[in-house]
């Protein structure tokens, strides 16, 4: 239980003992002045001071701290003395603050009921049964309750954002590297479709037969990005070699770009396609 005074805007002494005499003759000093006697009208209203049962979450954590200041058995409760001491901390606050004495209230007429059970004479069991506790209900929510409690401390001991620390924040400049934007398939088809578009018109009707070699042809890629920032596209095509040859040469690019050989970009969109080597070369 906790004691409670209206704040009266100064810290005053609350036992009866007076403060030191000073100069012999005042008793006590007020706002800093001097009194010299107590005063007649001196009037402290009924109310002022209250008694309050806040230090305790509910009627349950009532009865286990009495339970537990006692050294009761929680499995053999002495009922009568402690409903005698429950009711005696539910008394203080009855005619002040009845709307906090309900709940307790019903406690203790439920602490009652068990008490006027234990009185009468047991029920009879089938042979071999124990007779049913009236305190059994009682010692199973207090036992819950209790288990719920510890629970809640080991719950509130871990450090907790806010209360036990701080979430660290630090900024970091970096410089960002510009990136291109991705190259689709869609636009490396029309690429594609007006090379071989060019190439048909330059086309000779000569019937050979050619082996063309694909790895050949990725290191005439790589031969020609060699020392350049960035070849264009079409450049890496020859027109005048027929369509086999540029079919071959499509194939090593996309190779390349398979094996992050070669990086493909563009600019923006519509712009022209470059290619350049993904590596720097010793």
């Amino acid at each position: 239980m906790t004691a409670h005074l209206p704040d009266s805007g100064h810290d005053a002494p609350i036992s009866g003992a007076l403060p030191d005499v000073i100069d012999n003759v005042a008793v006590a000093r007020l706002y800093g002045e001097p009194l010299f006697a107590m005063p007649q009208d001196l009037y402290i209203p009924p109310d002022a001071l209250e008694v309050f049962l806040e230090a305790f979450q509910g009627p349950l954590d009532l009865l286990l701290y009495l339970i537990r200041k006692q050294n009761f058995n929680i499995l053999d409760i002495p009922m009568a003395a402690l409903t005698r001491q429950y009711l005696s901390y539910v008394d203080e606050i009855r005619t002040r603050n009845l709307e906090l004495a309900a709940e307790y209230l019903l406690m203790a007429a439920m602490l009652i009921e068990i008490k006027s059970r234990m009185l009468l004479p047991p029920k009879k069991v089938a042979e071999g049964e124990e007779p049913e506790d009236p305190r059994a209900e009682l010692v199973r929510r207090l036992l819950e309750y209790e288990q719920m409690k510890l629970a809640a401390a080991k719950l509130n001991e871990v450090p907790q954002f806010g209360r036990d620390f701080l979430r660290a924040q630090v900024y970091i400049e970096q410089s960002l590297q510009p990136r291109f934007p991705d190259v689709h398939v869609v636009e490396l088809q029309q690429a594609w479709a007006d090379i071989l578009k060019r190439a048909k018109l330059v086309q000779h009707h000569k019937i050979s037969r050619e082996e063309l070699s694909v790895r050949e042809h990725m290191s005439i890629v790589l031969r020609k990005l060699q020392g350049q920032r960035f070849v264009e596209f079409e450049k890496l095509f020859d027109t005048e070699m027929g369509v086999p040859v540029l079919v071959v040469t499509f194939i090593a690019l996309l190779e390349l770009a398979k094996e992050t050989l070669i990086d493909i970009t563009q600019a923006e969109a519509f712009a022209p396609i470059y290619v350049r080597l993904a590596y720097t070369p010793s």
